[in-house]
């Protein structure tokens, strides 16, 4: 399953209002640390499809969400949970980290 992409135009209804975590991707086609990081980002949607919702949301073509979280570096990935921003991270990680900190971060998720 290919991940979700949310634009500014659609990141409260996918983001703010959905039910349980989300965790955003903030994300850039000149980003290499970026591109080098989906294929874990990918395969963790996959392993968390039902518990969390994974999504990628280019910060190029929407620079409106990106400025309301203070975002100054990508990647930079945002759990979200019932509206409410819970963690921000900025820089590449493996997928064991990334999937530490997004179960630290929305234990339910665990």
């Amino acid at each position: 399953m290919a991940l979700a992409e949310v634009t500014d135009d659609t990141f409260e209804a996918e983001v703010l209002k959905a039910s349980g975590p989300v965790v955003v991707d903030l994300w850039a086609e000149w980003c290499g640390s970026c591109k080098q990081m989906m294929p874990a980002y990918e395969q963790l949607a996959q392993e968390f499809e039902g518990k969390a919702k994974l999504v990628k949301f280019n910060a190029d073509e929407n620079p409106m969400t990106p400025g309301q979280f203070g975002v100054r570096g990508l990647p930079t990935l945002l759990i979200f949970q019932d509206g409410k921003l819970l963690s921000m991270k900025t820089g590449a990680m493996t997928k064991a980290k990334l999937a530490e900190w997004i179960t630290q971060t929305a234990p339910s998720v665990a």
